[in-house]
């Protein structure tokens, strides 16, 4: 492998430890929304009692958010998409966020 191809897929700590892996919880958090929204509605018709009556829903939660987290081929994704947005910035200086509403705002 040449150094400058081993350079553009080079992962510092944070980005490895930090960035990926907080994108992970994102796609999760997504991919668990029936679960997220069964616990959210729980929480609140219960109030107070939540930390009894939501048992089951929060296990429900955190059982689905866990699996994704520790699925491989997930964190694999968020590292390409990662690759592709820091390449992207790379070259045009602009945070793919604000890319996004620069094109959304010219429409």
């Amino acid at each position: 492998m040449e150094a400058g191809s081993q350079g553009t897929n080079h992962l510092r700590h944070v980005e490895k430890d930090v960035l990926i892996p907080k994108m992970v919880r994102e796609k999760a958090k997504e991919l668990c929304s029936n679960k997220v929204e069964a616990f959210t509605k729980c929480c609140q018709e219960e109030g107070f009692l939540m930390v009894v009556k939501c048992r089951k829903e929060n296990a429900a939660l955190k059982e689905c958010l866990t699996s994704h987290y520790k699925d491989s081929a997930l964190y694999e994704e968020c590292k390409q998409e990662y690759l592709k947005e820091r390449e992207e910035f790379r070259q045009t200086g602009i945070p793919s966020k604000k890319r996004q509403q620069k094109i959304s705002s010219s429409m």
